[in-house]
Parts: structure tokens; C-alpha cells; sequence
């Protein structure tokens, strides 16, 4: 056995310590393309063939463990879960147990280890797994998936031993695991005795005892990996060469849910998540498929990941945080390597989410199950001293701190097998990160730059120096004088008496020192109401067209959430009240498609863009326009508009671009010129997207003063600008498989109190790629939302104003907020951009087909 050495990166000019190769030892038979066992203090893995070795993964310096009793090759290892630590091996011949302390004891007396003979003759095993418990194991054993109970019981009854000391006789029986199990043992339905057809090993002892053999099943192909459900013990999930997976309940020996066809290879590698409750298996072509075993959810599959692909954006991401001097130049022949996931374990790192280990030929990936991307990679053919560079099969293990994992090797082309201990946190270090340094927020830290477009000026100095000038010019034109009453003339009035009293006050009204409103609404401002119950039943559905026009868009005023207004595919814009109750106000005036409809924060106007690419602003309360800006101030159609900056400005979207107009919005007609509206609009910025692309959706705060503009381009990249510095501040470069064709920011309420850190997430969705909840601050993706069918038309998605709900549509005609399918999270808010909704105990949503959602 070689001596354990050390491997540094050296890789992209990182020099922290990451991979330290503990142990490597070259067998004289290869382990491939065998199930390796790694846990939290040992590791073990075939040598030689039929032997067994364990590493101690606490201590490098501890003898190795040696385990002989097999005569075939090993084919299958797995660790147990209780005290005391049990190893179970498998090969041809035999299923053994091995007690490792008693195994170590007897080896530092001089004696040799012995193990215990669970079962013989079960075939090629491929696979074991061992229960919670450490009761019950599962041997898949070719097409079978096999229940041995590994508790050692008395002997009843048995006879058939005749005096012979070379040769064994073993019973198989059949016994229940649990109430109501079915026994479907082929080759033994009644005890029978068998002679073993080689002699007995030294370091074997045969248990005489009566153990229980259950078939559970059988899939189409050999059975690859199995695991025990952590959250539901009698429950065991099986994988096979057939492409499905099978569910089983093997107390009662049944098939619980077998899944289809998931892909053209094998799948190779299982593994449970108890946070999340769901399922992930990996294939030989390198798929991940992810699926939700909660209660009522059906074993749906959530969704399915390329690892190639997503080796291929981390490496992208990767090279673009390089400075480009220290870029390497790409290869002109790169050979496209398939990524098999050979297996798959849990990782405990310093990520505030689920994550997993996945091992592949060509490296190791953490996978973030929250978002659904990687968090790290580690290639083998980056660390040029590591003794294996291709692997056959592997097995991954985290100690609980977080700090430090353990991968067992097996090489692919070669006999050699390695352990190596990584140092989670100098990997995650090492890894780039999208947006380091930006220090981004939406709520302004500063003061207005006075280089800004952004800025006014000095307001107050100026209104300041004004007024004593306007004084002076009134005293010289007007003089004081003294008031003189002329009582003595007859038409001044005051020689007589008033004949009428013209103004009698009321005393006798009571109003406890208030002012009355000016404004008579039927309704109180209340607190949003968070504790009360979404929407699940329909309310009211209303048909807004005769001719069945579609509708595009939809949005609550803000403040009061009184009314709702919705853009028509017919070129009409419609406002309702909140109860969809009484007429509509109709805007009618553009010749396009109405593809946004937006209300000031005063909720005093209406903002709409069309396709035919003008932008109107209407008055909400005369149904009159008041602002109208044509094509020869765009380029291109207003994908996009919205007000901004508390109505001081126009934000809106036009090609390649977005343009901040500065507006001064009335009704009034100009005196002379009484055609012409004394609205009028001012071109403040012109700001380009970094790589020059079609903007396909715009978002910016107008509840409370932001600097931040968030816009998405038709090549997939999110690009966030900074208006106080008037530039682009970050880039992130493949956020959807698809064009965003929606971004929503968790705007709050004023009916609703949320955290100041709440106001820094939004969400991103895409055709076909779900929902993804990104926060602001470091422009990671912190949670991935799919599920809902979403392959052909752009769904919306919108936040509740507690911060705490997302809803969006679906083309299954579903809201995904509004019934059985919620998306929440606690932890990370994502939600909607509607308003409160004031004196109301429930929360009603609005939704216009599958395009536009809403809260109210």
C-alpha cells in the first residue's frame, strides 16, 4: 500500500488547499463497477477480489481492516445505520454481516475477523441497503429485490445435520416481516437443506437460525440501487436497468407506485431527501430526475436536470468572473464526455439549503435542491496528482460540521483505488459567484448623485431665494393703505341691518376633534390579513368581452385596491371594481393589443402601452385622456412601462433600450391653444442592454424611492442597472433555459408589514422553466419552483402583499396560489406584487386566463 500524499489545486490560480489523497492502494482485480460504502468514520470497498478492506476515515494512520470470507468477487457493499457499526457485503456465493468492533478487536488480538453468513446462492447482487434499524436488509439480486432480516433468532425444529465438519447445512425460511407479508421465495417455499458446494472459510461462522427471505418484486431489468425511505421505514424504493422506479411497502409485501419509462439508459443511483420529501435519481446518460413524495402529490416528477448542461453554464459563469487577461484560450478539439451519475449522497455544507453529492466519471458536483443548479464542481483532471482521474464508482460521505467529505474512488481503466478527503469550504470559496462584489439593494443607501438623472436640483434653495423678490415687487407696485368703512353711503350696505341670516354654524355636531375627509369612501383602511386562508373556491367569474378577447394583462390600483384593470387583446382597457360588480370603465384609443396596464402609486392615472406602439396615460376618474406619446418617440413597440420613482417618472422598455421619461401629467387644456393638453413628457435616459438584445420584460420599485432597474434580454440574461450612477451594475448570463417573459418584485403593501431584507427578492419565470426566486443582495437564485404545466404560453406569476405567497398561472387552466398547488416559502418570501385589499377578512385573486395573475 502506497503512502497517503497530498494534492493542492492549482487550477485557475486558487491556492488553497481542496483535495488531500488519505489512502491509495492498487488491487489485483478491478472494483469498477461495484458499489462502494462510505460513512461517517469508515470506508470500504473490495481488494483483491474476494476480500474486504475498511479505511478509517477519523484516523488516516489506523491500520487497515482486512475482511475475508467470500470466495466469489464482492460485488455490493453497504454500511449500517445503529450502534454497533455493521458492515454487510455481498457476492455470488454469500450475503455476509460484519460487526467492525468486534472485527477490530479480534484483529489486535492476533485472531482473524469473522463475519456471519446472512444467505448463499443469490446471484449477481448489484446492490444493499440496510434499514434504519439495521433489522431488515435489501439485496437486489438481478431482477429481484430480495428482504432478509439480519436479527439472529433460536433454532426450532431444524435436523439434518449428519456429522460432517466439511461441509454446512443451511435452512431457508420463509417467516413474515411484518403483519400480513407475502412470501414469493422461488427456489424454497418449504425448509429444505442444502449442502454448500465448497468448504468452510476460515473467519466464517454460519449463524444456525431460522431467517426470513421475502421477494418483494421484480423489475424488467437488474435492479442498480435501492434505499429505505428515512421518513417512512416500511417503505423501500428501488431503481433498475429498465429506466423506472418502483415504489414498495414491505411490510405488506406490495407495490405501492411504479413509474414509467424516465429516460433511454439506466438509472443508476437513488437517493431521499427528508427536508424536502422527494426522490432523486440519476441515470447513465448524467438526467437527474427529481420527484416529490409528499402526502397528496402523487410521486409527480418536480423536474429533470441535464448535468452536462449545467456543468456547461457553472463553466460558462465560471469563465466570465475571470479577468480576461487571465482567461485560458478555448480548444479547438474538446471531446464531449458523458457525465453517468454513479451515485449520490447527502451533503451537509455551509449553504443555507438541501444539497446533495453527485459523482460522475469526470468529477464531483454539489447539487442545491432548493434552486436546482450547482453549487461546486470538482473536476479530477484539474487536480494533475490525484491517482484517478476517470472513476468507475464512488461513494461520498459530509461529517456533520460541514466542513469536511470523504469520496471513495474506484478507477475505470486501472485497479486502483483511492480516498479523498475535500475541504467543503475552500471548494465553495473557489467557485464563482455571480454579482461578488456588487453589494446591490433596492432600498437606497445614499443621497441622490447630483450627476444623476435621478436628481432635480436644489429645489429648496431656489423656492427660498424666490419668495423675498416676489415680496419686494408687490410692495413697490402696491402700497399700504388704511381700510375706511363709508357707513354714510345708502348702497355700501352697512347702514341697515341684515334682513336674512345667510350663515347659521351647527353646533351640536360631535366629531371628537376630526377633520372629515374631503374624499367619501365605503370603505376603512384595515391590516392585511395574514392569518386568514387563501382563496381555494371561486367567487366570481365575469366574461370582460362579447368576442371572447383575450386578456393580457391585469392590475389592482395601488393604496386602496379598489379597482382592476385589465388590457384587452380587442385594443380595450377596462377598469372594474374589486368585486367585478357594476360596469366597467372603458378606455378605448389604441389600434393594438393592449399589453400592459399600469396604475400611478396616487392611483390618480392609468398607464398603457399597445401593440401599436404608442404609450396613453388616462385619468382613472373621467375616463379622459390625458397623455398620449407616439411611434416617433420609440424605435420599436413598448414591451414594457410602468411609472417610476413615485410617479416623478415613465419607466418603459423599447427594443434594445429601456427610456426614463420625466412627466408632469394634468387634464387641462393649454388657454390659447385649447386643443392641446398641458401634459407633457421629457426624455431623461437612454440606456442600452450590455450586449444589445430586445428587452422582454422590465421591473422597478414605485412604492418607495429605488435606484435599481431590473431588465431581461432575448439571449436569456438578467442585467441589473443602477439609475443613481446611470449605468449597468451586473450581468447574469443563462438564467432560463428561455427568454424571462416576466419579472416581479416583492414590492410590499400599505396594508402589510414586512422585513426590511423582504424588499430585496424577486422572481423570475420563463416558458418551460418554472419560477425562480432570486434575492438582490447576491444575485444567487435561492429557490427553483416547478411543477405546474408551463410549455407554451408565458404564465404570470404575482406576490401576496405579506410576502409570503407566489401565485401563478398554468396552462392546465390552474392558479397555482389559489388551491392545490401553493408555492411557499418560509424562508426566502416569494410572493406576488399585489396590493391590500382594505376591509375585506379573505384574500381574493384575480386571474385573467393563465397570462395575468394577481393578489388582492
Amino acid at each position: 500500500m502506497e503512502e497517503p500524499r497530498e494534492t493542492f489545486s492549482t487550477s485557475e490560480g486558487h491556492g488553497g488547499e481542496i483535495v488531500v489523497e488519505t489512502h491509495v492502494v492498487e488491487s489485483t482485480e478491478s472494483a469498477s463497477h461495484v458499489h462502494l460504502a462510505c460513512s461517517r468514520q469508515h470506508c470500504a470497498f473490495p481488494l483483491d477480489g474476494d476480500a474486504l478492506c475498511v479505511w478509517s476515515t477519523q484516523d488516516p494512520s489506523h491500520q487497515p481492516l482486512i475482511l475475508r470470507g467470500h470466495h466469489r468477487p464482492v460485488t455490493a457493499v453497504a454500511f449500517g445505520n445503529a450502534h454497533p457499526l455493521l458492515l454487510c457485503s455481498a457476492s455470488r456465493d454469500r450475503v455476509m454481516m460484519w460487526n467492525l468492533g468486534e472485527c477490530r478487536e479480534k484483529m489486535l488480538d492476533g485472531q482473524p475477523p469473522r463475519g456471519t453468513v446472512l444467505h448463499t446462492l443469490l446471484g449477481e447482487v448489484l446492490c444493499l441497503r440496510l434499514s434504519p434499524d439495521d433489522r431488515v436488509a435489501a439485496v437486489c439480486a438481478g431482477e429481484r429485490i430480495l428482504m432478509l432480516d439480519t436479527e439472529l433468532k433460536q433454532v426450532c425444529g431444524l435436523s439434518g445435520f449428519s456429522g460432517f465438519e466439511t461441509s454446512v447445512w443451511l435452512w431457508d425460511g420463509c417467516s413474515h416481516l411484518g403483519p400480513g407479508a407475502s412470501c414469493r421465495q422461488r427456489e424454497a417455499r418449504v425448509p429444505r437443506p442444502g449442502v454448500l458446494p465448497f468448504p468452510l472459510a476460515q473467519g466464517v461462522q454460519f449463524s444456525q437460525s431460522r431467517r426470513a427471505l421475502v421477494e418483494l418484486g421484480r423489475h424488467r431489468g437488474p435492479v442498480t440501487a435501492a434505499e429505505f425511505c428515512p421518513w417512512q421505514t416500511h417503505v423501500i424504493i428501488s431503481a433498475s436497468a429498465d429506466r423506472s422506479f418502483k415504489v414498495w411497502d414491505r411490510r405488506k409485501g406490495s407495490l405501492i407506485h411504479s413509474s414509467s419509462v424516465l429516460t433511454a439508459s439506466s438509472l443508476l443511483s437513488l437517493v431521499l431527501d427528508p427536508g424536502s420529501q422527494q426522490l432523486v435519481a440519476g441515470s447513465a446518460d448524467g438526467q437527474l430526475w427529481v420527484f416529490s413524495l409528499a402526502e397528496g402529490h402523487h410521486y409527480r416528477c418536480v423536474t429533470r436536470v441535464d448535468l452536462r448542461k449545467q456543468r456547461d453554464t457553472f463553466s460558462t459563469r465560471k469563465l466570465s468572473s475571470c479577468p480576461e487577461d487571465s482567461r485560458l484560450p478555448p480548444t479547438k478539439e474538446e471531446v464531449e464526455e458523458t457525465l453517468p451519475v454513479l451515485s449520490l449522497a447527502p451533503c451537509e455544507c455551509e449553504l443555507n439549503a438541501s444539497c446533495l453529492w453527485i459523482g460522475s466519471s469526470a468529477g464531483l458536483f454539489i447539487f442545491n435542491l432548493a434552486n436546482f443548479e450547482l453549487e461546486a464542481v470538482l473536476h479530477f483532471k484539474e487536480f494533475g496528482s490525484l491517482s484517478i482521474q476517470v472513476a468507475g464508482s464512488c461513494a461520498m460521505m459530509s461529517r456533520p460540521c460541514g466542513r469536511k467529505a470523504f469520496c471513495l474512488l474506484s478507477a475505470l481503466f486501472g485497479k486502483k483505488i483511492a480516498l479523498l478527503e475535500v475541504d467543503l469550504a475552500a471548494l465553495l470559496r473557489s467557485q464563482p459567484r455571480p454579482g461578488m462584489g456588487a453589494r446591490l439593494s433596492v432600498l437606497p443607501s445614499s443621497g441622490v448623485l447630483p450627476t444623476s438623472p435621478l436628481y432635480f436640483g436644489p429645489i429648496e434653495e431656489t423656492s427660498a431665494k424666490l419668495a423675498p423678490q416676489k415680496r419686494s415687487a408687490a410692495r413697490a407696485i402696491v402700497k399700504d393703505q388704511p381700510l375706511v368703512f363709508h357707513s354714510k353711503v345708502a348702497s355700501s350696505g352697512y347702514t341697515a341691518a341684515p334682513r336674512v341670516t345667510m350663515f347659521s354654524p351647527k353646533t351640536n355636531v360631535q366629531n371628537d376633534g376630526k377633520r372629515p375627509s374631503k374624499c367619501k369612501n365605503s370603505y376603512r383602511c384595515k391590516d392585511y390579513p395574514l392569518e386568514s386562508p387563501l382563496p381555494s373556491k371561486l367567487s366570481r367569474q365575469l366574461a370582460v368581452s362579447h368576442d371572447q378577447a383575450a386578456v393580457h394583462c391585469v392590475q389592482y390600483s395601488a393604496g386602496d385596491g379598489q379597482r382592476l384593470a385589465c388590457g384587452l387583446a380587442n385594443h380595450l382597457s377596462l377598469v372594474f371594481s374589486a368585486d367585478l360588480t357594476g360596469t366597467p370603465a372603458v378606455f378605448s384609443g389604441h389600434s393594438g393589443a393592449v399589453s400592459t396596464v399600469c396604475w400611478s402609486h396616487d392611483g390618480r392615472w392609468l398607464l398603457s402601452a399597445s401593440q401599436d406602439g404608442t404609450l396613453r396615460v388616462w385619468s382613472a376618474r373621467r375616463q379622459e385622456l390625458a397623455l398620449c406619446l407616439g411611434k416617433d418617440m420609440f424605435p420599436r413597440p413598448v414591451r414594457s412601462a410602468q411609472f417610476y420613482y413615485l410617479d416623478a417618472f415613465i419607466l418603459l422598455s423599447s427594443g434594445p433600450e429601456f427610456q426614463l421619461l420625466k412627466c408632469h401629467i394634468s387634464t387641462g387644456k393649454d388657454d390659447v391653444r385649447r386643443y392641446k393638453q398641458k401634459s407633457r413628457c421629457t426624455p431623461v435616459l437612454k440606456l442600452p442592454t450590455t450586449e444589445a438584445v430586445e428587452v422582454t420584460s422590465l421591473s422597478a420599485v414605485n412604492e418607495f424611492y429605488s435606484y435599481l432597474v431590473l431588465a431581461a434580454g432575448r439571449n436569456r440574461t438578467l442585467e441589473v442597472f443602477d439609475l443613481n450612477a446611470g449605468r449597468s451594475a451586473a450581468l447574469l448570463a443563462g438564467v432560463h433555459s428561455r427568454p424571462i417573459h416576466q419579472i416581479c418584485q416583492n414590492k410590499g403593501s400599505s396594508f402589510a408589514t414586512q422585513h426590511p431584507q423582504a424588499y430585496h427578492l424577486f422572481a423570475t419565470t420563463a416558458t418551460g422553466d418554472g419560477v425562480k426566486l432570486w434575492d438582490m443582495r447576491t444575485l444567487r437564485c435561492e429557490r427553483r419552483f416547478e411543477g405546474h404545466p408551463n410549455r407554451c404560453h408565458p404564465c404570470g406569476i404575482a406576490w401576496s402583499p405579506c410576502g409570503r405567497y407566489v401565485a401563478c398561472g398554468a396552462e392546465d387552466r390552474h392558479d397555482l396560489a389559489g388551491g392545490r398547488r401553493l408555492i411557499r416559502s418560509r424562508e426566502c418570501l416569494l410572493h406576488t406584487t399585489a396590493h391590500g385589499h382594505a376591509g375585506t377578512s379573505e384574500r381574493p385573486t384575480a386571474v385573467s386566463s393563465t397570462c395575468a395573475v394577481r393578489f388582492l
